[in-house]
């Protein structure tokens, strides 16, 4: 079993689920909050890695994210290395490609929402901050349960954004999904066989877990936004 390529994974998929948890909170909460151009554009931004190939978005990145671009050059004099190729660079990768699965499960949830919760609250002399947190977190708790879990389990299985961005290093950013298409090419179906089981039981896991679960469907979490 690709030991290295496993922790890696985890590792990847762990931090990209956690970061986006925290930047995509917000930004579910305000794009729940009303509707107009500028939340559809969002919404729209948010949700192109949903169709655009991943070898695109990768491309985009690499090539953003490289000496060619101002905010390239500034990345690599402010970490003293190009933020390609490395696990950063993967991170940043995720992130992007994982950005519809971590918000439009929030979003659906805040949707959800009763809005007179809401009133009922505002009526009481509540502040913004405290229904945020006192009212809509917890009603829709498990929303973000389901994006978690999706984030992670997508971070997981992603191999055209991090082939495009992180290269294939051993220890640096050979991830499980890679290290399969490696086995693949040299014949090794045995091991092959065991990390494709590895990806499977992820992904039969984490459905179970979102059927499971009350609240909005999963049909609905993968179609809103």
């Amino acid at each position: 079993m690709e030991t290295e390529a496993l922790w890696l994974t985890l590792r990847l998929a762990a931090t990209t689920t956690v970061v986006l948890l925290a930047l995509g909170l917000p930004l579910a909460w305000w794009i729940s909050q009303g509707a107009g151009v500028g939340r559809a554009v969002v919404q729209a931004i948010v949700a192109l890695p949903l169709v655009l190939p991943p070898t695109v978005i990768g491309f985009y990145l690499l090539v953003g994210l490289g000496p060619l671009t101002a905010i390239g050059r500034a990345i690599s004099h402010l970490l003293g290395h190009p933020l390609a190729f490395s696990f950063n660079g993967l991170l940043v990768g995720s992130m992007v490609y994982s950005l519809p699965f971590a918000v439009q499960p929030m979003v659906a949830g805040f949707q959800a929402i009763d809005r007179g919760y809401f009133e009922a609250a505002m009526g009481l002399g509540q502040p913004p901050l405290s229904i945020f947190l006192g009212v809509a977190l917890p009603m829709a708790r498990m929303s973000l349960l389901t994006s978690a879990v999706l984030t992670f389990t997508h971070t997981v299985g992603e191999f055209g954004v991090v082939l495009m961005v992180g290269g294939n290093i051993p220890g640096v950013t050979r991830t499980l999904s890679i290290a399969l298409y490696d086995r693949v090419s040299d014949g090794d179906y045995a091991a092959a066989g065991q990390i494709s089981f590895t990806l499977l039981a992820f992904s039969v896991v984490a459905l179970v877990a979102i059927y499971l679960r009350s609240g909005p469907s999963p049909r609905r979490v993968i179609d809103a936004g």
